[in-house]
């Protein structure tokens, strides 16, 4: 069994943007990877629609009501919100200094038009998107997820093509034909940013050094 070094268990105030279609497997991932890494903390996002059948309040979904949603917009609380088929969804605003400060890092589980927003949030973000091997296996995972109607998977499909042409400008593109390959790709991706946010505050510590020290360090 592989064991993570202290550094490895500490997160570094990372900020993980996931995007992906309806029915890709983005929630098993993520909680596959959250179960193998330490520090990391995933961002429960805000919605008026009502719990699905196992639907935890404050696990899956923060469900509030249309008038408390709205309050949150007035009071500017959301890093991104959209509508969605008649309901309301929202990502609350990150405080990255008590990320640092608390060793996690954070994940956000948020659509491609919300992922734009926080991009231009949130400077150092990584973004990821996870893609389906197909449109055709995508469609079979949809059927047989049983949650929706045929008239309502293919509005999933249609959106999730939408969905894959937008995933070019994201940072990493991950491919969720087996599981256990994704969260694999996924874990190693999360470490590897660890890694080079360490090495980059090594070198500003180190460009302070010799600023103070007038010399070589």
């Amino acid at each position: 069994m592989e064991i993570q070094s202290q550094e490895d268990q500490r997160g570094r105030g990372l900020i993980f943007i996931i995007s992906a279609p309806s029915g890709t497997g983005k929630t098993t991932l993520v909680k596959r990877v959250m179960e193998l890494l330490h520090g990391l903390r995933f961002s429960v996002s805000y919605t008026t629609r009502p719990p699905r059948t196992g639907e935890q309040e404050g696990v899956d979904y923060h469900f509030i009501s249309p008038d408390a949603f709205r309050e949150m917009i007035e009071k500017e609380q959301f890093l991104e919100w959209a509508e969605v088929l008649g309901h309301c969804y929202g990502t609350a605003r990150v405080d990255i200094e008590a990320l640092k400060s608390e060793g996690v890092d954070l994940i956000l589980d948020i659509d491609t038009q919300g992922a734009k927003k926080a991009k231009e949030k949130l400077d150092h973000a990584v973004l990821i998107f996870l893609l389906p091997p197909s449109i055709d296996a995508l469609e079979e995972r949809l059927k047989g997820r049983g949650l929706d109607s045929l008239e309502r998977i293919q509005f999933r499909l249609a959106h999730a093509k939408r969905d894959i042409e937008e995933s070019h400008w994201y940072h990493h593109i991950i491919v969720n034909e087996r599981i256990e390959e994704a969260v694999e790709k996924l874990k190693a991706l999360i470490l590897t940013e660890r890694c080079r946010k360490e090495m980059n505050h090594g070198k500003s510590d180190s460009g302070r050094l010799l600023e103070k020290c007038g010399k070589p360090v």
